[in-house]
């Protein structure tokens, strides 16, 4: 579980962000920098879920967890400071706010062999967007925020889904749902709106093809600076998730054509949902590519540049004490999740 942190050791020097659970801050700790997690202990259940996940990960492309702390009201967790912020913000800095085919190979490669990682453990991420793909300093991807993550048992992963498409149910409006305590199939309603797939919008239960759907809409944004099924409201856009096909510029490419498989309605049917990461990976879009030697043989697109961090220092506790942390939806994204699980 990483080591024993004490918060009054600590020193936060900035607010790296703040979300529905917590909040991030960038704190000084023997002599680097590390991303400290915060969270109010009601908010504990979910907290030691994310925990527990993050200390079972060892990949180049995943967080590990560094140590952690636990006050009378508050408890959070540290992990490795990413410099380079998120994919959405790099891909704002870019011409046009798109990527080129060419990175857009690096960054999909990298994150496919995140995810591929997390469902080898038997975990869905569930919450993949360009926020949640941060750019360590190395200029490689590291996924984050892990709270809507999920565990499924493997001996019973498709029969759920594959017992839905042979009886063809009709489609449900999109609601939301208390999770399946078994696990083996999740009917939870959570994610963010434009990444969220069609079987979970229909209401129908869901797995690890959610996270290729994902991985689609992810890879298309990249590419066209925009998600592929936003509508006027929340309505339109699951309208559109179920019903509309996604749109491209131009003649077919491998790229798109991986979109289009990924992008597929019926999760059955959708590329890696019989062959997991591997059958995407042999996607013509990625031939040649030298899976086993990403991190030593591709250099990174982009590097972030080196942080000149102020010293400047907060007060965490205090800091919990003159907040709220019911902040608003980003206006990039609306983000739907539960309470707990």
């Amino acid at each position: 579980m990483g080591e024993e942190l004490k918060l009054e050791k600590l020193k936060a020097v900035k607010v790296l962000g703040k979300g529905a659970m917590g909040t991030v801050f960038l704190v000084e700790h023997k002599s680097s920098y590390v991303a400290l997690k915060v969270v109010e202990k009601s908010k504990s259940r979910r907290a030691r879920w994310e925990m527990n996940l993050l200390s079972g990960f060892s990949h180049p492309f995943l967080p590990s967890l560094l140590g952690s702390f636990e006050s009378n009201n508050l408890m959070g967790w540290a992990v490795p400071y990413c410099p380079g912020g998120d994919l959405n913000v790099l891909r704002y800095r870019q011409t046009d706010h798109v990527f080129s085919p060419a990175v857009i190979r690096f960054y999909v490669a990298e994150i496919l062999c995140a995810l591929h990682h997390l469902h080898s453990m038997g975990i869905a991420y569930r919450d993949l967007k360009p926020e949640n793909v941060l750019i360590q300093q190395s200029g490689h991807v590291t996924l984050t925020d892990f709270d809507l993550s999920r565990t499924f048992k493997s001996n019973q992963l498709h029969s759920s889904l594959q017992v839905q498409a042979q009886a063809k149910p009709k489609p449900k409006p999109a609601r939301v749902n208390p999770g399946s305590p078994s696990f083996e199939r999740s009917n939870s309603f959570v994610g963010t709106e434009e990444y969220i797939a069609p079987e979970v919008v229909r209401g129908e239960g869901h797995e690890f093809a959610v996270d290729w759907w994902a991985l689609g809409i992810l890879t298309y944004e990249m590419l066209y600076g925009r998600t592929p099924f936003k509508g006027r409201n929340r309505k339109e856009t699951f309208r559109n998730v179920v019903f509309k096909a996604p749109e491209f510029v131009g003649r077919k490419t491998a790229l798109t054509d991986l979109i289009m498989r990924l992008l597929e309605k019926d999760p059955t049917k959708r590329l890696g949902y019989v062959g997991g990461a591997a059958e995407i990976k042999g996607h013509h879009f990625f031939r040649g590519l030298k899976w086993d030697l990403l991190t030593e043989v591709l250099r990174p697109p982009f590097l972030p540049s080196p942080d000149h961090v102020t010293t400047s220092q907060l007060d965490i506790t205090g800091y919990f004490h003159f907040h709220t942390f019911k902040s608003p939806p980003s206006p990039l994204r609306n983000t739907l999740s539960l309470p707990e699980f």
